[in-house]
């Protein structure tokens, strides 16, 4: 059985959510609406600033059992105490993430082509997030690669691993959500599609429910086939 329950990350992105949002309750309204996993990534702020704010998210959400993933940073994952990281192709070598964070850390990797799917096959790591799918106005993506793009990438992984949970990111909406499943992904990675919502609560919500039914859906193909 996976370790991780992909279906709906989460991401508490600093830099696009800005400074004057409680991040803890945004993560715990996240929770609510049926985030599975949540991502704090903050790329500017000083180590100290990041450590504080991890440690905020993680006691909002500790009780729920969700776990609480940081985003490139092994040092402040660690000073956090939090569940696990988020890993890519310019941070630090999954192989030394894990002997950093032992066997029961999450560790996800970032997937962006056939090289970084290898490296998904390789490495020991809990999840493989494919993409950017799409462009985001979070962050600048040169390359989309689109539902194509991933399904390539996730055949590769998936030859190997077929257990492991992949999921799909980057201009993934709630009309979007459905489609990413049906291109082969176990759950979509957010960041607009929740926290910049008026209400992140039920916009997590919304994007739950069209991921189980996509999920069902799918279910029903494979029992029909």
């Amino acid at each position: 059985m996976p370790k991780v329950d992909y279906r709906l990350n989460a991401i508490v992105d600093f830099d696009a959510i800005g400074p004057d949002k409680a991040l803890g309750e945004l993560a715990l309204a996240a929770v609510h609406g049926g985030a599975t996993i949540i991502q704090y990534r903050d790329k500017n702020s000083p180590t100290r600033d990041m450590i504080l704010r991890a440690r905020e998210i993680h006691a909002a959400i500790k009780a729920t059992g969700v776990p609480l993933l940081v985003n490139d940073r092994i040092d402040v994952a660690l000073a956090a105490g939090v569940e696990g990281v988020h890993v890519g192709r310019e941070d630090m070598a999954v192989a030394d993430v894990r002997r950093l964070l032992g066997p029961n850390a999450i560790i996800g990797l970032t997937v962006k082509n056939e090289l970084d799917a290898q490296a998904a096959i390789d490495g020991d790591i809990d999840y493989a997030c494919i993409g950017g799918l799409f462009e985001t106005p979070t962050k600048e993506n040169l390359e989309p690669i689109g539902f194509e793009g991933f399904k390539r990438l996730a055949a590769i992984i998936r030859k190997v691993k077929p257990n492991l949970p992949v999921g799909a990111i980057a201009g993934i909406g709630l009309e979007r959500t459905p489609l990413a499943i049906e291109a082969g992904a176990d759950g979509v990675a957010v960041i607009s599609a929740i926290f910049r919502q008026n209400d992140p609560q039920a916009a997590a919500k919304g994007l739950r429910d069209a991921v189980d039914e996509a999920l069902r859906v799918k279910e029903r193909q494979v029992k029909q086939a």
